[in-house]
């Protein structure tokens, strides 16, 4: 990638995040507690992703792969779990707990696409958000990518199924579950 198209992709990058993970601050309920829950992990998130494509597409893999569940982890306490998951997994560890998959498959049949909000077992809620592509994850979710970020993909993601989006396309979820009680 060219000094330039890094340039233009930290520009996009600066202004797509932001957008993207502002998305529901402010969610009509349900789930105005879910949205709070996961506003640090988007936003950290966003931070990280930002350092990261400072040194290139490929850092920003190491990232999603490294600080990313590390973010997860380090805000999933006194019984708040939270992470993200999708139908085309890069990452196995990402599938989430068993009450995303029919978030997702819900999701992925209808172009409504609002936060929901489910009651789990034992007092808790889950909550999830979509997470929709920008232009910026295009580097490492589209359906062309640059030889160095294709062979790191393909190095630490043998089976990767996350390519082929196009800008706008649903990617996947946040997921946070919280006990009732709190």
């Amino acid at each position: 990638m060219t000094t330039w198209n890094v340039k233009r992709a930290l520009l996009a990058l600066a202004i797509a995040l932001p957008i993207a993970a502002c998305n529901n601050e402010e969610p009509v309920d349900p789930g105005v507690k879910g949205a709070q829950l996961l506003k640090p992990f988007k936003m950290e998130l966003q931070q990280a992703l930002q350092a990261g494509l400072s040194d290139g597409p490929e850092s920003a893999i190491e990232v999603c792969r490294v600080k990313a569940p590390e973010i997860a982890a380090t805000l999933s306490r006194d019984g708040v779990r939270m992470g993200r998951a999708s139908h085309k997994l890069r990452n196995s560890g990402n599938q989430g707990p068993e009450w995303v998959r029919p978030v997702l498959a819900g999701y992925l049949e209808s172009e409504q696409r609002e936060p929901v909000e489910v009651a789990l077992e034992n007092g808790y809620i889950g909550y999830a958000e979509p997470i929709g592509i920008q232009p910026v994850c295009l580097m490492c979710h589209g359906e062309t990518l640059a030889p160095g970020v294709a062979a790191k993909i393909s190095e630490l993601y043998p089976d990767d199924q996350a390519t082929g989006f196009r800008d706008g396309d649903f990617r996947g979820i946040f997921w946070v579950e919280y006990p009732t009680h709190k």
